[in-house]
């Protein structure tokens, strides 16, 4: 942004998410657009747009063509909101004398009076309250009372004109009802936001905005996610990591396991990410949360989003294990959160995640698992981007992150649902296999970018103490495959196990 851009004055919309978006808000005395279909929150940004104003103490004026004012302070009530004596509300209706019969058959048609009245009844009511930032909901109105595109745009370039000589702020409301095509105002408008709302066949409805355009301002580009709440729009700007580089500390993080640790080369390194994959009951939730207790173990904090578990279910198992969750919780910790794939967007998950990191000061966050992160996700591209972009920032802040994914299968040939082994830092690989009678589990590093780690196998199960790594399977060949074949001379296989 350069500096002219830093010196112009803008009004803030009183949405932090949307603020960061446009850079700081809608620049002063500028007409801007906010589109959308009925129900994607366009009424509550405008209402937002002027408690803001209320709140720095401008004149608010919203012109409504469709609601009613008790509809607009109804919905006002409903955020917990009271509009104040700085904000007026004016109900823009015909003349009764345009309602009257006698008046329907002139020599003029009716809709050129109706666009007359109903611009001059705007401007006498700017004369007369001398707002500082005005709504006007909605054009779809206007485009109808005008019946053609020339007059429409004439219309359009006159409030313009007349609300700069004013010097206001002026945010116009289009619900697309009319016209979805017509782009007049596209081209006279300073800035156009669009608000789009998406229903997945199953789940809740998902909403997103984005900056289509903006005159001689830098704003952050693409789609951005937001929810509507009780006090209004909750935006969810883009993470983008390479705004959030920050120094710290690349120490080597110990599992509490040495054996573990053996296998890893002496163990993970603070800022990075490493990815826990194998079939469904291998165990890659324990190995995630022996990573989780060693760091709270040095004074740590950690937080962990849960997708697949229920978490009464998670606490009893790990407490088994001697994972106690709910003692962490208690001395703050940990902090855990159970993630409803089917009601939450990726970028509102990337803000709890931020928020974690940022307010609490976790420095190990496991996300368990990515199956469940990309059922909230459209499609596989976007999850492999949102992903990136979220261990990059993570592994900037200098975070460590444990992700989870369950392959399909048990033994034999493994298929991912998605493909991210590129991404991580650190791929640990858990297996199943058949070994003198019984089902084992295996596990091995096959990527570690930081340093260096054993490459052999090991046999691991879960006991009253968490993880127990055996020593490495030497004597078997093919244990990847689920059906090793012994090739020492003695089976030494599970002889440490209780």
């Amino acid at each position: 942004m350069n500096d002219g851009a830093k010196a112009v004055q803008k009004a803030r919309l009183g949405i932090p998410g949307l603020d960061d978006i446009t850079a700081g808000g809608l620049t002063v005395g500028h007409l801007f657009l906010l589109e959308g279909t009925p129900g994607t929150g366009k009424t509550t940004v405008a209402l937002q747009f002027l408690l803001e104003g209320e709140r720095a103490g401008e004149t608010g004026l919203y012109i409504t063509l469709s609601e009613t004012e008790s509809e607009l302070r109804m919905g006002a009530a409903s955020h917990g909101w009271s509009m104040g004596p700085l904000i007026k509300v004016f109900e823009l209706v015909p003349p009764e004398t345009l309602l009257s019969t006698d008046q329907t058959q002139t020599l003029l048609y009716s809709s050129d009076l109706e666009l007359g009245e109903a611009t001059k009844a705007i401007f006498e009511q700017v004369e007369s309250v001398k707002p500082q930032r005005v709504v006007l909901d909605s054009l779809s109105e206007i485009r109808l009372l005008a019946q053609s595109s020339l007059r429409y745009r004439r219309q359009i370039l006159a409030l313009k004109h007349y609300f700069a000589r004013n010097g206001a702020t002026v945010l116009l409301l289009d619900d697309l009802t009319s016209d979805a095509t017509d782009k007049t105002v596209h081209s006279v408008a300073h800035g156009v936001i669009r608000l789009e709302e998406n229903t997945p066949d199953y789940g809740a409805d998902r909403r997103r905005l984005k900056v289509v355009k903006y005159r001689a301002q830098r704003f952050r580009g693409g789609f951005h996610d937001f929810t509507i709440q009780t006090g209004g729009l909750q935006v969810f700007p883009r993470l983008v990591s390479a705004e959030h580089k920050t120094g710290f500390e690349r120490r080597r993080l110990t599992s509490g396991s040495p054996e573990l640790d053996a296998l890893l080369g002496g163990g993970i390194e603070a800022g990075s990410s490493s990815l826990i994959i194998g079939p469904a009951g291998t165990g890659k939730s324990t190995v995630a949360f022996q990573f989780v207790a060693a760091a709270i173990a040095r004074g740590d904090k950690a937080v962990a989003f849960i997708f697949d578990e229920e978490l009464g279910l998670l606490f009893d198992r790990m407490k088994v294990l001697g994972f106690d969750l709910q003692a962490m919780i208690d001395s703050g910790s940990l902090h855990l959160e159970q993630v409803d794939a089917a009601e939450l967007s990726p970028g509102e998950f990337a803000h709890r995640v931020r928020r974690a990191v940022d307010t609490l000061g976790a420095k190990t966050v496991l996300i368990d698992s990515l199956n469940g992160y990309q059922a909230a996700m459209p499609e596989e591209n976007a999850l492999v981007l949102h992903i990136h972009e979220l261990l990059q920032y993570l592994n900037r802040q200098g975070a460590s992150t444990f992700l989870t994914i369950a392959q399909h299968g048990l033994v034999g040939d493994m298929k991912s649902p998605v493909d991210v082994t590129y991404l991580a830092d650190t791929v640990i690989l858990l297996r199943y296999f058949e070994a003198v009678g019984k089902v084992r589990r295996a596990i091995s590093i096959i990527k570690k970018r930081t340093s260096g780690h054993e490459d052999t196998i090991r046999e691991f199960w879960m006991g009253t103490g968490g993880l127990v790594v055996g020593k490495p399977l030497d004597e078997f060949q093919g244990v990847l495959r689920g059906i090793p074949t012994f090739v020492g001379n003695s089976a030494k296989i599970g002889s440490a196990t209780p």
